[in-house]
């Protein structure tokens, strides 16, 4: 046997596949992503162009544009896609999904993440990657949780370092997006660091953290 530094010794079992299927919290229900969200998700988009900017796709010229994005961005194996459809207003205002999906590596990102302003900064946007955090790690056991974006997207690299993912490092002109060079900043949780980072987002998520007047108590980070 080699006397070589090669690495600890880990159950190589390639992990499940995740099933497209309906999900539901306190705060958002996840439905996998079908063209029956198009119309409510086509008013989520109207006056919020910026929304775009870091996405691969978009913004969308007609409902019958999206329509149509919808139906093959849904009909995919990776990404898989839900749609968000927060318990508070019962309308769907936007999606999520798991992709660069390796079973045999315990690897998986959560990625293309598009929230409408409905639904940014609230607890509905928060549980929704909470909730497909712990469909990979607790239920599939997946070992390694990757968050990646365009290195300059400054709110993306905040939620990332909110929900406790450790930046990896940066990839220069790692691909080209709407005709633009784009770095790309890592993130990852491993599964020896996961369980505190998901009791953080559980205590946070947890109703005796808000005020009546739906202020969070505490940061994530002070938990």
């Amino acid at each position: 046997m080699t006397q070589l530094p090669i690495g600890p010794e880990i159950d190589p079992t390639p992990r499940p596949l995740p099933v497209r299927a309906r999900m539901r919290g306190q705060y958002c229900e996840l439905e996998p992503l079908h063209v029956r969200h198009t119309a409510e998700l086509w008013d989520a988009m109207q006056g919020a162009p910026d929304s775009w900017a870091y996405m691969g796709y978009g913004p969308f010229t007609s409902e019958a544009a999206l329509r149509s994005f919808i139906a093959d961005f849904a009909a995919t194996h990776d990404p898989i896609a839900w749609a968000i459809r927060p318990v508070s207003t019962g309308v769907a205002t936007g999606w999520i999904t798991l992709m660069d999906i390796q079973p045999k590596n315990a690897a998986i990102e959560l990625g293309n993440i598009w929230f409408g302003p409905a639904l940014q900064r609230t607890r509905a946007a928060t549980e929704a990657m909470v909730m497909l955090l712990r469909l990979a790690a607790d239920d599939l056991g997946y070992r390694r949780l990757v968050w990646k974006c365009n290195a300059l997207n400054a709110p993306s690299r905040r939620a990332a370092e909110r929900l406790g993912f450790t930046y990896e490092g940066t990839l220069r002109g790692h691909m080209v997006v709407k005709g633009r060079k784009r770095d790309t900043a890592y993130f990852a949780i491993l599964d020896d660091e996961w369980p505190a980072c998901r009791d953080r987002m559980l205590a946070w998520l947890a109703p005796s953290n808000f005020a009546p007047d739906g202020t969070a108590l505490n940061g994530m980070a002070a938990l």
